[in-house]
This record gives C-alpha cells, structure tokens and sequence, in this order.
C-alpha cells in the first residue's frame, strides 16, 4: 500500500491523509475521532492500542512485536544498554510492550524501560519537558533511583523512543536532548511508533536530534488539516476542559515500581495473584481488563493471562484524560473524577456494562474514593498492583 491520499471532513475542518507505506491496511491500525482540542481538533483513534476503543490481547501483542521487528540490528551493537522510553499518556503501554517483545528478540543485550508521566514520583529526580501540541503538555522524566537501573540509564549508548504516533516530531526532539543532558555516550537514536506523519519533516529530524537516527512505523505518511471558515454543519465543542493540574501541584505518587522509575525486565504477575483475580471467571464468558491513564502495560500483561487461564474472551482498554467529541467512531462517553486525585474529568469511551460479564480496573495507587465510586458505578472489581507479587483486589459486583 502506497501514495493513497484521502480527504476526511471533520467537525471543525478538513483532513488531508497521504499514506506513503503501510504494514498493514490502515484502517486495521486507526480511525479518526474528532478531539476538544484547540491545538489539535483531531485524533487519530488507535484500533491496535488498547486506549481508547477495546482490543483483543493478541492484536495488541502483534502491534508489540511488529513495531520491535522494525528497531534496525545496529541499535542492539552498541556496547552498551538500550534505552526505551514509551510516551505518556497513551503510549506507555506500547512503549513497555515493544520493549518487552525486543527483549525477547535479543535476550543478552542489556536494556532499560522507563516512560514518562505527568505525575511526579516520591523520592525521584524529574526532568521537565512539553509536548507542545498535546491538551496536557507539561511532562516529566524521572531518573531511576535504583543504583543498577541509574547506572545503566547513564551508561545507554543507543536511546528507542517509542509513541502511537509522530507528527511533526517535536515532542521526541524535546525527550531526546532531555535524555542526551544526562546519558551522555548515547550516540544513536530510534524513533519507534504505530503511524509516522511526519512526511517532509522526518529529513530533518536527524539534524535537529544532533545523532543518527532511525525511524520504523507500522504506517508511514503525512497530513494536512484546513479548518472550517465557518461553523455551519460542524458540532460545536463545548469549553475545553481543564487535562493538567498547574506545575508545581501534580500528584505526588509512591511508584510501584512497574515502568516509570525504569525497569531491566518484563512485568511477571505472580501465579497466587493471577488466580485470585481469575476466580468465577469461565471460558464462555465476556472480561474487559481496563488500565488507569498511564497504568496500561500491568492491564495487558494480566489481560493476556487471564485469557490463557480461563479461555474467556477478553478485551483491553483504559480510561484516558484526553477530551475526545461524540462523534464518527466514538459513540458514547463516560466521564469520572481522575483516580490520582489531580482534580481533572477523565474519560472512558464507548463502554457499555451490558457487553461484558466482568470488568476488572487496575490502578497502581491505593483506592481513592473516586475509584471506589467509579468501581460501584460499573460493577467492576478493582485491582489494586502494589506489586508484581501482591495483587489486591476490591468487589463492587
């Protein structure tokens, strides 16, 4: 599939899509939702994510590896660990699943996972840096504070940043000088993603990065999006609604050690805890395993084995804090208190309780009553990751 260019009128403007090359048919990998957004009025929805629309384990799991397979051979030679960093919010489960499944592609070369946040973590050092177009830009780095972790962070000779999608490329621009302040020998760069639109800009990329760089996508293209010169036949937004707390006031949270303070291997959920979360759950039944905003890769790796034990049909997703419109792919929205406590409206789309038998939401801090309520409101079970070893769990059935 190449140099297909299609026209998609949206509520507020125009969108012109070049697709250059493609894995896979791009339909299979996103639709296009429309975002209450002024930097940026359109979303490219991913079927292939597990975020915003439900996904079957084994599809999310064939993104993982596809996006590893395309990481070149030379970023592996270095003599020194990789560095892989996944985007948050949205990406911080692909970022850990691709790093997982390039573990599993070359078990003896030594690599390190961390992914950014918006929160900030108790006890670690955090880089600042914006991803400018995003609703919520201010977003932090932390550096590990595990000795080991910190000394392979510092030591890193090749950096893998991995996001849904590239646009303009800025956002990795920003993270990579960010990385290139304190891991100083880093001498390559790859650019790891679902879709790359960047199109003329990606010529420039390598320049502005100031190291060789690679880039692999499921989907390479560009695009180009008119707004509409007047408001007629388009859905007016509502107000956009506050997505960050001010800097200085982010949640303070005692990391559970599953991503954001760096991680040398795979998330291995303990046997006693997989059975207790997989007790009434039979093969014929429906299970929606939901993440929490950046809480995603702990959510597949539970759904994945969940799936394995009981032989039900399962489907991933997560509540988000991006302001998507009802409208095109998205039909239905539940909106809720964040669970972290920051004081912002966050969001599950097109759920319907009815459509599943159990619904299972994990989260990495400790319950707050906004998760409690919101358990209650959907008859979920909440699970509660205080480790790779110890599960708890809560019924609100």
């Amino acid at each position: 599939m190449s140099g297909l260019v299609e026209s998609h009128r949206l509520p507020s403007g125009t969108l012109q899509l070049h697709v250059e090359r493609s894995e896979l048919p791009a339909h299979e990998l996103f639709v296009l939702a429309a975002r209450n957004n002024p930097r940026r009025a359109f979303l490219f929805v991913s079927r292939v994510l597990a975020k915003h629309l439900p996904v079957a384990p084994a599809v999310v799991k064939d993104c993982h590896e596809r996006i590893a397979q395309r990481i070149p051979a030379h970023i592996g030679a270095q003599p020194g660990p990789v560095l892989f960093i996944g985007m948050a919010e949205t990406a911080t489960g692909l970022g850990q699943g691709v790093f997982e499944a390039w573990q599993r592609q070359h078990p003896s070369t030594p690599a390190l996972y961390l992914h950014t946040s918006r929160y900030r973590a108790v006890g670690a050092q955090a880089l600042a840096f914006e991803e400018s177009h995003s609703h919520a830009p201010q977003v932090f780095l932390h550096l590990p504070t595990d000795p080991l972790l910190y000394a392979q962070f510092v030591a890193a000779r090749s950096l893998v940043l991995v996001d849904d999608e590239i646009s303009t490329g800025n956002t990795f621009v920003h993270l990579a000088h960010t990385c290139l302040g304190q891991a100083l020998d880093i001498e390559r760069v790859h650019l790891a993603s679902i879709t790359d639109f960047s199109g003329a800009a990606r010529a420039s990329l390598e320049a502005r990065m100031g190291r060789p760089l690679s880039t692999g996508a499921l989907l390479d293209g560009a695009w180009t999006f008119t707004p509409h010169a007047s408001a007629e036949g388009a859905t007016e937004s509502p107000p956009t609604p506050p997505a960050q707390a001010a800097l200085g006031h982010e949640p303070l949270l005692h990391d559970s050690g599953f991503g954001r303070l760096g991680r040398s291997g795979p998330v291995r959920l303990a046997p006693a805890a997989l059975a207790a979360l997989a007790v009434g759950i039979t093969a014929d039944q429906r299970v929606l395993v939901l993440g929490t905003g950046e809480f995603m890769h702990p959510a597949f790796v539970l759904g994945r084995a969940l799936e394995a034990q009981t032989g039900a049909s399962v489907r991933l997703q997560s509540t988000t804090r991006s302001p998507i419109l009802p409208w095109g792919p998205i039909t239905h929205t539940e909106s809720f208190d964040d669970p972290y406590g920051e004081g912002i409206a966050n969001y599950l789309y097109n759920f319907t309780r009815s459509d599943y038998d159990h619904v299972l939401l994990c989260h990495e801090a400790p319950p707050s009553a906004a998760l409690r309520a919101l358990a209650q409101r959907w008859r979920a079970r909440l699970g509660h990751f205080i480790s790779e070893d110890c599960l708890a769990q809560s019924a609100f059935c």
